[in-house]
């Protein structure tokens, strides 16, 4: 790519990058290409001028907080305005569907998520041969081409847009895609709303991006374009000391999206905490998983609150993401956040930041959505899962072997990660896999902590997954579809 480029321009750019579609429902259509590859992309030319872009979602979230503001002033809640969004991204599989041969510059992309689950650290079984197959749903044991992302105000809204994008592609008997299976994620109800279904409040840490996030909140990394989106500033391969990576002309502002369909064990979960608080020490279910995660529910740092949650700091982006882990003995002692904590192994700031090693291009954008009901009465007694809840996990990033796939495995599955540190932290208690091993961590409790906690279980549990890449909107015109 040449090294002047013009300033980003959002209208350029699928919108569930940079910003977020606006959601309350959002289905994750996953599809495969027909044998008929030639009508595909011409049908494709026809969904482009529906592909919600960046400036489109910048509008829709203006259009948002106005109608909240006068609903405020009358009062009374805010209706919710009929609003709808589509995306849309390809797989290796599919871009060699498509005839296009050109290499994007990810090994994880190009090999693929089911190729890299045991990297990932998943359970599953090996054969005598050597070949490893996850423990994940049928539906991703195979190849899938492409994914298709539609959000909305509600279900009806979803489910019509979902079906206007398959008339596009299969009008009357002739087809062009089939869906391999559709997940249905919806934003949890009332004060829940924002919070995974383990009950603690999600999507806080995120990088705002250079010279397009231009207000940052206190705490927050701002990282160059590069970092998220492909042929910008800083899009380098940093396993490779930071060389650039070779990419086709139109991989610009495009960006790779890891996708994970993450099941939850709430009611484990919580019966975990229970059973393992210790009060003669001070260590209460709640503060036990606050530690785990880095995090109150509310949001609010532990490392700021290690002892006590503040509910007001959890909600207020000036407080809840301004620490570092560089209060006072924060690098030896776990006093105040473990080393292990969730937060903590996904985003170590000074942990390495001040051994000179930067972590810029590790961060991710997330973008997920939860899925399945709340716990139900017979849940709650019993301890036990019975229906299907958890997380619909969704990163971008300009590089899955730089993010994603090194955070989840360099970082979430290392039990020597955070380094110079005097015991040995453990694994991420929340989303570090072993496969079908143990799993266990230390500083759990702040007044024993040298003592090594056994975790009996995975109370997340991934059932399958892709690696994509989201395709600006003039590269979805000049290299996808045809005229």
């Amino acid at each position: 790519m040449s090294a002047t480029l013009t300033p980003l321009n959002p209208a350029n750019v699928q919108g569930d990058i940079l910003v977020g579609l606006p959601k309350k429902v959002q289905h994750y259509l996953f599809f495969q290409i027909d044998n008929d590859v030639t009508s595909f992309r011409k049908r494709l030319g026809l969904l482009i001028p529906l592909i919600t872009t960046t400036a489109q979602v910048q509008d829709d979230r203006a259009k948002i907080s106005a109608n909240k503001e006068a609903a405020a002033k009358e009062g009374k809640a805010p209706e919710l305005l009929k609003l709808s969004g589509v995306n849309i991204a390809f797989s290796q599989f599919g871009l060699t569907k498509l005839g296009i041969t050109d290499n994007v510059g990810d090994t994880a992309f190009v090999e693929g998520q089911l190729k890299d689950s045991q990297n990932l650290g998943d359970a599953g079984t090996t054969d005598a041969q050597g070949n490893f197959t996850p423990d994940w749903l049928p539906a991703f044991k195979n190849q899938i081409h492409g994914l298709i992302i539609i959000s909305g105000d509600s279900e009806l809204t979803v489910s019509a847009t979902q079906a206007t994008v398959m008339a596009i592609f299969n009008i009357g008997i002739h087809i062009t895609l089939h869906e391999v299976t559709t997940l249905k994620g919806v934003v949890r109800p009332g004060a829940e709303k924002g919070h995974e279904h383990f009950g603690f409040l999600d999507g806080i840490s995120q990088p705002a991006v250079k010279e397009f996030d231009t207000k940052p909140n206190p705490g927050q990394e701002t990282v160059r374009q590069g970092v998220i989106l492909c042929g910008r500033e800083n899009d380098v391969d940093a396993n490779n000391n930071n060389t650039p990576f070779v990419r086709p002309p139109w991989a610009l502002d495009g960006s790779f999206l890891a996708l994970r369909y993450l099941f939850q064990l709430v009611p484990e979960f919580n019966t975990f905490l229970t059973q393992s608080a210790d009060p003669t020490t001070g260590l209460s279910s709640d503060l036990l998983g606050a530690r785990l995660v880095g995090r109150w529910k509310s949001g609010a740092p532990v490392d700021v609150f290690p002892l006590q949650d503040n509910p007001e700091a959890g909600t207020d982006p000036s407080q809840n993401n301004n620490f570092r882990y560089d209060f006072p003995d924060d690098q030896q002692t776990q006093d105040r956040c473990p080393f292990a904590a969730h937060t903590r192994k996904t985003n170590p700031r000074a942990d390495l930041e001040d051994l000179n090693i930067s972590t810029e291009s590790r961060r991710i954008i997330r973008r997920g959505v939860q899925f399945g009901p709340e716990l139900t009465p017979a849940e709650i007694s019993s301890g036990k899962t019975i229906e299907q809840r958890g997380l619909i996990f969704a990163a971008y990033s300009g590089s899955i072997t730089n993010g994603f796939q090194f955070v989840q495995h360099s970082w979430a599955d290392n039990t020597g990660f955070p380094i110079n540190k005097p015991v040995t932290p453990g694994f991420d208690a929340i989303i570090g896999q072993n496969g079908n091993g143990p799993r266990s961590l230390s500083g759990a409790n702040p007044k024993n902590q040298s003592a090594t906690l056994a975790l009996p279980a995975n109370w997340v549990v991934p059932k399958g997954g892709e690696y994509f890449f989201s395709p600006s909107i003039p590269a979805l015109r000049s290299t996808f579809a045809l005229a």
